[in-house]
């Protein structure tokens, strides 16, 4: 375990500290490129692979994406708290005393590794390094989803906190492969994510004029969540 990190079901309640944030920040760069690799990646694959059909294609994307996650979050949490998400992060120096130094670096760190994990994904596939989308992704009932998505990834995250590591990670990952279905938006819950997607032209994209409209429904749901969460962290309770 890095020092002077508390983990606490995928956010640390403790920032690390200095000597050891240089580390913990390229973590989650790393962790977040390879997210976005399984992403982008898995995208084009299934695209490529399922003669068009968009259930099989979106159905592989969902499993590949739920187990590079699931990995991720297994190799990464003890250095970091495999935050690889903003509202994550923010949700941690919220209400579990993160420090904003660190909370900035992360973010940073985020959306950086987020942006270089799309280019190496395109690399790996043979297309110019950044595109600019053209899948449109907007509307009420979009936006709606991804508020619930982002609500509900916090939920699992902050509910998990008294189990197992393992535990946290298996549920973020089934939690992400299924809101892959069950949401309108196909479950982004994720600023730097959203960002990055608007940089690749394929299966996984968005349009980077529709990205806005996602980031404003993750903060919303962000903001919905945090009074339930700091009970939660006052009470002491365990959910889920």
């Amino acid at each position: 375990m890095t020092a002077g990190l508390k983990i606490v079901a995928g956010a640390p309640a403790a920032a690390p500290r200095d000597n050891s944030l240089p580390r913990a920040v390229a973590v989650e760069f790393i962790a977040t490129a390879f997210l976005l690799i399984a992403v982008i990646g898995s995208g084009i694959m299934a695209e490529r692979l399922s003669g068009g059909n968009l259930a099989v294609a979106l159905l592989a994307n969902a499993i590949a994406t739920g187990m590079g996650l699931l990995a991720l979050i297994l190799v990464c949490e003890p250095h970091s708290g495999a935050h690889m998400n903003p509202v994550v992060t923010l949700a941690a120096a919220l209400t579990d005393g993160f420090r904003w130094r660190a909370a900035l670096a992360y973010v940073a760190a985020q959306a950086a590794g987020a942006v270089a994990g799309v280019g190496l994904a395109h690399l790996m596939f043979d297309l110019p390094v950044i595109q600019f989308s053209r899948h449109a992704r907007t509307g009420a009932g979009q936006w709606l989803g991804e508020i619930v998505a982002t609500f509900g990834l916090l939920m699992v995250i902050w509910g998990c906190r008294h189990s197992r590591p393992p535990v946290t990670a298996l549920a973020v990952a089934s939690y992400i492969a299924g809101a892959y279905w069950f949401t309108s938006s196909t479950s982004f819950a994720n600023p730097a994510v959203t960002l990055a997607r608007s940089l690749t032209d394929t299966f996984s994209g968005i349009r980077p004029q529709d990205a806005p409209g996602f980031i404003l429904a993750q903060l919303a749901g962000l903001l919905i969540a945090l009074p339930l969460l700091r009970a939660l962290q006052r009470a002491g309770i365990r959910v889920a």
